[in-house]
């Protein structure tokens, strides 16, 4: 299975970890504005909130740039509003005080290369619901694209921050579904 890079995934995409098979995520595709590569969706106090992590373009040529070189751009201060409203939205969720300081050295440390940010986020949200994916770069261009987006089937609700006030947000972030369910978040997926 091939998957795109992705800051944050929805719970659909990490679903596909769970599987057992081994997971290849593209580097040699041509990076996609817009997408689950740099963009998660949280619950917030507003409703669905998109996170964009904001990209360096002056290595693209011609308007395009491999994944694998795509670099954040150090023009912003994304990592403290990316916390700052994480904070927001789940400081009265079940486990974000004590997940708080698994993610917090994410939005503090400075990053270079989006896919090596996406890759260790990655690893530690696995590491917190206790699976151990096989996961490795492609090493050639597996024709993914732009419009191979994660399609999420109908979610079971699970309990959610501000449920009450907007109704059940499908294929959040699997951030959303951390905070919210703790170690039974492995049974979700």
């Amino acid at each position: 299975m091939i998957l795109q890079s992705a800051y944050l995934p929805p719970i659909s995409w990490f679903a596909n970890l769970k599987t057992g098979e081994p997971i290849f995520i593209e580097q040699y595709e041509n990076y996609h504005k817009q997408t689950i590569r740099n963009r998660c969706t949280i619950d917030s106090p507003n409703g669905a909130l998109n996170l964009t992590i904001p990209i360096d373009k002056s290595d693209f040529i011609g308007g395009k740039c491999l994944m694998r070189d795509v670099k954040i751009s150090k023009h912003s201060e994304w990592q403290r509003q990316h916390w700052y409203a994480l904070e927001s939205s789940y400081f009265n969720s079940p486990f974000f005080e004590y997940l708080q300081d698994d993610f917090c050295p994410f939005y503090r440390k400075e990053w270079t290369f989006l896919m090596d940010f996406n890759e260790a986020l990655t690893a530690k949200c696995c590491e917190l619901i206790d699976i151990q994916p096989i996961t490795k770069r492609t090493e050639e261009f597996n024709g993914i694209s732009a419009d191979n987006e994660i399609i999420a089937k109908q979610q079971k609700p699970y309990y959610q921050v501000f449920q009450q006030k907007h109704g059940f947000l499908q294929n959040l972030s699997i951030i959303d579904l951390i905070f919210n369910m703790g170690p039974e978040a492995i049974l979700y997926l």
